[in-house]
């Protein structure tokens, strides 16, 4: 991080935005990273209610570089940036923009971040059947971005909205040749999906502390072989995922999702390669505190 009595008029600066936001690690991880390599940014963490405005200072400004932004504003940021990538259009929901000169470019990282965190777990996803619970925006994301990057076998989804889980599935079918079905998230359900499931991911918000000792999967249904990823990572062994680990199954925690989104945040602000290390110790350390 750029010493304060070094901040001049070349020192460029980045933001996370949302309401509320004082729980944000972003902070820490960035400005960590920024000192690892010397950068001359700074990076703050702002409580944003009215996003257009936001937007327009950070058009105004040329020395405002990156903005990272978090609930609620995903969504109704996209109406006041300049560009959009199509999968960022389909999903419905951004969560970094990148000020190019007064020209502000809308992209999704959180997607990307799960592919990275993973094929960087060794996750063959070729071939594999996927089972998805949950329909949110964070849902949204990986799926999008799974359809994109690899030829599924199948994917299932399951929900317990109706109108979140036929919207996605009927999204998703308009874009990709991969098999898709979708169900009410039921006893009978989800029994039925996770014994073809190879891939399981798991994207609403049951077992994130303080309700740590939920989980929406029977530790019986679980099996030796099964990938389980949770977007959930606090706690960062969610009863999910100690469930999935002692059945013999591969258990990938959220908080790696977190990391890479914000390593692909970083390199895109900086143009640097980031120091996932740094990165990786920051967050670890905030969360074991």
């Amino acid at each position: 991080m750029t010493d304060i009595r070094s901040i001049g008029c070349g020192t460029r600066f980045c933001v996370v935005i949302g309401d509320p936001i004082a729980h944000s690690l972003s902070p820490a991880i960035h400005n960590a990273a920024y000192a690892a390599l010397g950068l001359d940014f700074v990076y703050l963490a702002c409580r944003v209610a009215d996003v257009r405005h936001a937007l327009a200072g950070m058009r105004a400004l040329g020395n405002f570089r990156g903005m990272s932004v978090t609930i609620p504003h995903k969504i109704a940021v996209m109406q006041y940036v300049d560009e959009i990538a199509a999968v960022d259009r389909s999903i419905g929901a951004i969560n970094t923009v990148v000020n190019e000169a007064g020209r502000l470019i809308g992209l999704g990282t959180d997607g990307p971040g799960a592919f990275k965190a993973l094929k960087e777990a060794g996750v063959r996803l070729e071939g594999q059947r996927v089972l998805m619970l949950g329909a949110g925006g964070a849902a949204r994301a990986i799926a999008f971005t799974l359809m994109r990057q690899a030829a599924l076998k199948s994917f299932t989804l399951l929900d317990i909205n109706a109108d979140l889980r036929l919207g996605l599935s009927a999204d998703l079918a308009a874009e990709s040749v991969t098999a898709i079905s979708t169900a009410a998230l039921t006893p009978a359900a989800l029994a039925d999906a996770m014994a073809q499931a190879d891939l399981v991911v798991h994207c609403t918000s049951v077992g994130m502390s303080p309700q740590h000792d939920r989980s929406l999967i029977p530790a019986a249904l679980f099996r030796p072989g099964q990938v389980v990823f949770d977007v959930v990572y606090t706690p960062l062994e969610t009863r999910l995922l100690a469930d999935a680990r002692a059945a013999g199954a591969q258990a990938i925690s959220g908080v790696e999702m977190f990391i890479h989104q914000a390593v692909l945040q970083f390199e895109r602000f900086t143009g640097e390669n980031a120091p996932v290390d740094v990165m990786r110790q920051v967050v670890m350390e905030h969360l074991k505190a």
